[in-house]
């Protein structure tokens, strides 16, 4: 598998630290908040690029924190007359609601800052011990310009960073790019007990201590957003490296940002959306689908249009999928004829291209291609004579890629609505009698209401649309 890694700006060949396994960590929500459709991608970007490491048979551990204490937080938490604690444990769990909806799985491990406390507090002090770190009347900072290496993550230059840093007059750092470790509690703030006094974590040093806990030292795949590249990331690698004296994360992947109706999305233009705003209008797996429909680097723009095209090719996916459920339901056991040979080799030639662009810095959109051919094999190769063996195959095999990318996860329907079936039955009776009208009628009645009919010799097959 090639992985374009951020740090080396190149593709690279993927070799795990540990044969056989992964470890994955991927930036989290702060929770203050609904989560907003930018945040989506990267979550559903590595939640596949996770279920695909599982699919090639690795061992992963994917972990993705929560920030529950930070500015954000704690100005919310005051106007609306809770504790931060409590604001956390809401937005959590309206988090997993939203994730659940998007298809994306728990992580393996969901770590919270206030809940690595020591963690956070042992890295900054070795830190300090080390000479990488300095206290100001309660507050801690990293030293960048100890940290020979800084900048190499997102190629910045410190000499252009000092530059361009303004310099509050008050401002206490002995450079205006170190940044905080620890925080001085302020009246009305939570805060722990610390060697510096009471305080809280900086946002940075919370991924780094959590990461390490949970993955070592040295793990496999850092991942998140762009917008994340450079400060946080830049300042987990210093951190962490200059703490253990070890390399950090050996791949860093980034996905692109979204554009909404071709405008970056941002606050200010009034086209800034959370995910639970979103799925009053779209269907969360439409939104998933047309996530994927770009490779994770690329940037994409979220329109009407574009959701239109993600949901009509979903429901090909569900209408083949359905076609072959009724098939297999309907076929007989009779051995592969030579055509069958051919088209099931063809599916095995499909799938591999799947892999093929996966492996390839996890090209989804080539994947989707890859699952559209199977589709159309199946739809013009397989029909109510095919053998039980081929049409389960290619189900099979449907079903398999498709749950790599956290695709079709409504269940086919057990039953019709009732008035569904009374449509139905009415429209078997038609053609029954040979009343091609009304039957034609019927037809459009289902069509209408959501339901692609299919004429077969064991009866007409009746699938959402």
């Amino acid at each position: 598998m090639q992985i374009y890694n951020s740090q080396t700006r190149k593709k690279e060949e993927f070799v795990p630290l540990h044969p056989g396994k992964v470890g994955i960590y991927a930036c989290g929500p702060t929770v203050y908040d609904y989560f907003h459709i930018g945040n989506a991608r990267p979550f559903i970007t590595f939640d596949v690029l996770r279920r695909y490491f599982e699919h090639r048979g690795y061992e992963v551990t994917f972990v993705q924190n929560f920030t529950d204490i930070d500015d954000k937080m704690i100005k919310r938490a005051n106007r609306e007359g809770i504790t931060v604690k409590e604001l956390g444990d809401r937005f959590i769990q309206e988090y997993y609601h939203d994730a659940q909806s998007l298809g994306i799985r728990p992580a393996t491990v969901h770590p919270r800052a206030t809940e690595h406390i020591g963690e956070i507090i042992r890295l900054v002090k070795t830190l300090q011990d080390k000479g990488y770190a300095y206290e100001v009347n309660g507050d801690v900072y990293f030293d960048v310009e100890k940290d020979k290496g800084y900048g190499k993550l997102s190629g910045q230059n410190l000499e252009d960073l000092e530059a361009g840093a303004r310099i509050d007059v008050d401002d206490v750092k002995r450079n205006p790019a170190d940044f905080a470790l620890w925080k001085a509690q302020k009246p009305g703030e939570p805060a722990w007990d610390s060697p510096w006094g009471k305080g809280r974590p900086g946002w940075h040093i919370e991924c780094s201590a959590m990461s390490m806990k949970y993955l070592g030292e040295t793990f496999d795949i850092h991942c998140g957003g762009k917008d994340l590249l450079f400060p946080h990331h830049e300042n987990e690698v210093a951190q962490s490296e200059c703490a253990t004296g070890k390399p950090f994360a050996r791949y860093w992947m980034h996905n692109g940002f979204i554009n909404i109706d071709n405008e970056k999305m941002s606050k200010s233009l009034g086209n800034f959306f959370t995910v639970r705003d979103i799925v009053k209008e779209y269907n969360p797996e439409d939104i998933r689908m047309f996530m994927l429909s770009a490779q994770y680097r690329s940037p994409v723009n979220f329109s009407r249009d574009m959701v239109a095209q993600a949901h009509a090719s979903l429901q090909r996916l569900y209408t083949a999928r359905d076609h072959l459920l009724f098939l297999k339901k309907n076929a007989k056991d009779l051995p592969l004829t030579a055509e069958e040979e051919a088209l099931l080799g063809r599916v095995a030639e499909s799938a591999a291209r799947f892999d093929a662009a996966m492996d390839d810095d996890l090209n989804t959109a080539d994947a989707l291609g890859a699952i559209f051919e199977i589709v159309k094999e199946a739809n013009v190769g397989l029909n109510e004579s095919s053998s039980r063996a081929a049409v389960e195959k290619t189900l099979q095999t449907l079903l398999e890629l498709t749950d790599v990318l956290g695709l079709l996860m409504k269940k086919a329907e057990e039953g019709l609505p009732a008035e569904i079936q009374a449509l139905a039955d009415e429209r078997a009776q038609a053609r029954k009698d040979k009343n091609w009208k009304r039957s034609d009628e019927l037809r459009d009645a289902l069509a209408a209401a959501g339901y692609t009919v299919k004429d077969t010799p064991q009866g007409q097959s009746i699938t959402k649309a």
